[in-house]
């Protein structure tokens, strides 16, 4: 165990937020100025403005893993394509409003892995690269203070966050250099197959991963992380191609149809046109219309 001062950076080197702050001056206007300027209690909702654009980041870079296209993120991890993807089909927007308001995650669990961020991994090792921004001693501490204070309340952070640090958390694991860089997260910053490697570790159970979040669960669910981690990893690849496909960020409520022709149907050569059948009544199998209670 190092010094205190030593220790907030290794945690806020995981989360990505030092890296983040390095970028934020001009991804995110007036964060890294408020964040450097801005008494304690006030960083509570800078930082929370922060968390929530390092959360969007990282899920940009997580629906171009999916479903690439023609952005800067698709070129960071090395795999740019002429036809548009994930970012045209606003599938990042999806995932925050999936992850945030829909998803079955019990408050149990997501406090758990939150709680296991706040406590930094503090068993999983990580190397801190060079070119990340020298913070203040105090500014470090309340920094460190404000991020445990969200992570520790599991009312505080949406589920869109807490993922995001999960996964930036696994990709400075991944490749160290990810801690700084373009863009405003380690994950987005990634190689397409450094990106595998963290889906990797959250899919095979990775023992010291495990261990962290496993002793956070409350009884009965304290010995189920192998399978919850196995459900985020398959869900989060999931939710991306679904919310690339599907016709969520073009479909209008109210008149009940698309307002333009979606990405997805492009990618899938979709003709929405006539199709073969005919749409009439043919009767009841075997005259049958209802079912017994047996």
């Amino acid at each position: 165990m190092g010094t205190p001062q030593v220790d907030r950076r290794f945690f806020l080197t995981r989360v990505g937020v030092l890296g983040a702050l390095a970028a934020a001056g001009t991804a995110v206007p007036g964060v890294a100025r408020a964040v450097t300027t801005g008494p304690a209690d006030p960083l509570v909702s800078v930082v929370s403005k922060l968390l929530a654009e390092l959360a969007r980041d990282t899920l940009n870079g997580l629906a171009v893993f999916v479903v690439p296209g023609p952005d800067p993120y698709s070129s960071t991890q090395g795999t740019p394509r002429s036809e548009p993807g994930a970012m045209e089909a606003k599938t990042p927007d999806f995932l925050i409003e999936s992850l945030d308001n829909y998803v079955p995650m019990p408050d149990q669990v997501a406090a758990a892995v939150g709680r296991a961020l706040a406590n930094g991994l503090a068993d999983v090792p990580i190397v801190v690269p060079n070119g990340l921004p020298l913070v203040p001693s105090s500014l470090l501490a309340d920094l460190d203070d404000v991020i445990k204070l969200l992570l520790r309340n599991d009312a505080a952070l949406p589920l869109s966050a807490v993922i995001a640090l999960l996964l930036n958390t696994q990709a400075v694991r991944v490749d160290p250099r990810s801690a700084v860089g373009p863009h405003l997260s380690p994950f987005s910053r990634l190689s397409f197959a450094k990106k595998a490697e963290v889906f990797e570790l959250l899919e095979h159970a990775d023992p010291q991963l495990v261990k962290a979040i496993d002793a956070e669960l409350p009884e009965p669910l304290r010995g189920t992380t192998s399978g919850i981690l196995q459900f985020i990893a398959g869900a989060l690849l999931e939710f991306s191609a679904f919310g690339t496909f599907c016709e969520w960020s073009t479909f209008d409520a109210d008149k009940l149809t698309v307002s333009r022709r979606p990405v997805g149907w492009d990618l899938a050569k979709y003709d929405p046109g006539s199709m073969d059948g005919w749409d009439e009544f043919k009767g009841y199998y075997q005259g049958r219309q209802k079912v017994s209670a047996r």
